[in-house]
């Protein structure tokens, strides 16, 4: 069966059955029709005083063509939680329509170990990600329009970008005011995903709607003509913006296929973006549960890195645990074996891409300090002498090894894994960031790049060089700011052909860009856009309604 088709089989609970397990009122829950909510941030006023629950991060070896399981893994983590008896609860992104109609086609999970309704969850949901882009586009517009109307401001170069959330690649860069109406002024301007702009990392970064204002407001879009920075409040465009966040500012709440809470919130890319959902649904989840289970995307290089250095430092969070999921096709693929060939028994390669887990689960035990199990998402083909030979290579690294089947047997499929979550939880740990908050900028990038990636140095180009000056110039303070490095999810290099890195590499810098409003810089690498571009045959060609007007074509 098909994920959807597994989906429409199991009948879902009215959203206030699940609410229910979690002691919502009804005055702090608004339905969006029988299976999805938003719960109120005014609920805070009364669960503050709670304990927080246990934060469990589901991370990852450097994602696949096969894919790896990551959300899976992390739904039916949750449903064993509550097999044992415990209350977890999960705290996922929402999808963003550009992969669902580019390569992924969904991202809710897979078999029995799903969140529902996932063709709403998929598609508009409750209409966060539009509200985002709405939000992005409306200050494109107040700036346009101010320029029109004579530029009191004197702003001489426009810096925000419009966004779309979907995969465009013609759009990377594109010129406007092309009517030759009276007035109008032509120039150069571009698009980003929109799960990549600003506002969303805004939106998943603020703590509430007064810090949201503020965040909105200092916004750099451009620079005036003695180039100083002009901010988002310098156009009295921040009021507007909150009035469309407002709403989605509220966390969602859903369900998992076997009745369990999934509270989904928030959906930045990790190779583009900062990867995590937001702030205020995992603190939410942690007053209202015992077990919260969130993932970063990508790989640990990436999302995981991020979700420490940026999200826990911002929101001061601290893991209990950390889940790093493998495939053992994966770990073949990552050792070179051909896709065509990958399920046939190969010890050589496996042994040889384990070099990739061992990297992450080094990064994440002994370079940030964390408790850390490897879970494998198991398939049929994987035979007992791979499974023999990846647990030698994890008992050699002092690291236990569980054997998941959730995509075939749901919260079942991952007793094991939530009882050793369980047993790590209880352990204590030496949590430490990658970086100071007073390491210079370079040597923010150096650290990542050094300690997390495994390269031995970076190239920073005359343009990021020229940004570094020009942020300096305008007199912007980033000197606390972390940094969100924008790079290739598929090597910890910046070449993703590069899969075994066995030779040293670079991290090549290629720009440097201020977000003020978020509160870090992203650094660009290598050849990584901010809008992403559609595969040869995207998803969309299989995405339709059957006679009966059901969807079809989201796996």
């Amino acid at each position: 069966m098909k994920d959807i088709d597994i989906a429409r089989s199991i009948k879902m609970k009215q959203i206030t059955e699940i609410t229910d397990k979690l002691k919502i009122k009804e005055e702090y829950l608004e339905p969006y029709g029988r299976y999805k909510a938003k719960i109120s941030n005014k609920i805070f006023n009364e669960i503050n005083s709670n304990k927080d629950g246990k934060l469990v991060l589901v991370t990852s070896i450097n994602p696949t063509p096969l894919g790896e399981g990551k959300t899976t893994v992390a739904i039916g983590l949750s449903d064993g939680l509550n097999r044992l008896k415990k209350k977890s609860i999960l705290a996922l992104r929402e999808p963003s329509l550009g992969p669902v109609f580019g390569i992924k086609g969904g991202a809710t999970g897979g078999g029995y170990a799903q969140v529902v309704p996932m063709e709403d969850i998929n598609l508009h949901f409750t209409g966060d990600i539009h509200a985002i882009t709405s939000a992005n586009n409306l200050l494109s517009a107040i700036i346009d329009n101010h320029i029109f109307h004579g530029n009191e401001l004197k702003i001489k170069k426009v810096i925000w970008k419009r966004c779309v959330d979907l995969n465009d690649r013609k759009l990377r860069k594109v010129e406007v005011g092309l009517s030759n109406e009276k007035g109008m002024t032509k120039r150069e301007d571009g698009f980003d995903i929109s799960v990549a702009s600003e506002i969303m990392a805004i939106f998943c970064l603020a703590t509430d709607l007064k810090d949201l204002k503020r965040r909105l407001g200092n916004i750099i879009i451009g620079y005036n003509e003695d180039d100083k920075p002009v901010f988002a409040k310098d156009l009295k465009a921040e009021g507007a913006m909150l009035v469309l966040l407002k709403d989605a500012f509220n966390p969602n709440v859903v369900q998992t296929l076997e009745g369990n809470p999934a509270i989904i919130h928030g959906g930045p890319f990790a190779n583009i973006a900062h990867g995590c959902n937001s702030i205020i649904a995992t603190k939410m989840a942690m007053k209202l549960g015992d077990y919260v289970i969130t993932e970063a995307g990508f790989g640990a290089d990436l999302g995981a890195e991020k979700f420490l250095d940026i999200k826990c430092r911002k929101a001061k969070l601290k893991p209990d645990a950390v889940v790093c999921v493998a495939t053992i096709k994966a770990l073949k693929y990552h050792g070179g074996q051909e896709i065509s060939d990958i399920e046939n028994e190969n010890l050589e390669y496996l042994d040889k891409g384990i070099e990739n887990l061992l990297r992450h689960v080094d990064n994440l035990k002994n370079k940030f300090g964390l408790n850390v199990v490897v879970a494998i998402n198991r398939y049929v083909q994987d035979t007992e002498k791979e499974i023999k030979l990846l647990e030698k290579r994890l008992q050699e690294k002092g690291v236990e090894l569980s054997l998941t089947e959730v995509w075939a047997k749901g919260g079942k499929g991952a007793e094991d894994l939530a009882k050793k979550v369980v047993k790590l939880c209880e352990e204590n740990s030496n949590f430490t960031y990658m970086y100071e908050d007073s390491d210079d900028v370079i040597e923010k990038i150096r650290k990542v790049a050094t300690k997390v990636y495994g390269a031995e140095d970076i190239e920073i180009s005359d343009e990021a060089k020229k940004n570094l000056e020009e942020i300096k110039k305008a007199g912007i303070d980033v000197s606390n700011y972390p940094v969100c490095i924008a790079k290739t999810q598929y090597s910890f290099s910046d070449d993703p052909k590069n899969l075994l890195c066995e030779e040293p590499f670079k991290i090549h810098v290629r720009e440097i860009i201020v977000k003020n409003g978020a509160e870090f810089l992203v650094v660009i690498t290598g050849n990584i856009f901010t809008m992403p571009g559609l595969p040869k045959i995207p998803a969309a060609e299989n995405i339709d309604l059957d006679e009966n007007e059901n969807i079809v074509g989201i796996f």
